[in-house]
């Protein structure tokens, strides 16, 4: 139900705003990673609620090989 709140409110509003970034960012080759981040966030821009964030080391432990 918190995921479908923030979506409607804030999510998307967001979740738009990274994506935008991420097209600007993608214009020079400097601002490849940094667009690769903001497509990161985008996507948990839209629904934040019960995302866990953990450390590069424990996921590459725990097998995910991610975005």
């Amino acid at each position: 139900m918190g995921n479908i709140i923030w979506f409607i409110f804030a999510g998307i509003w967001l979740a738009i705003g990274h994506l935008i970034s991420a097209l600007f960012c993608f214009i020079t080759i400097i601002g490849i990673p940094f667009g690769i981040q903001h497509l990161k966030l985008a996507s948990m821009a839209l629904t934040p609620i019960g995302e866990t964030i953990v450390d590069k080391e424990v996921a590459a432990s725990a097998g995910y090989s991610g975005i």
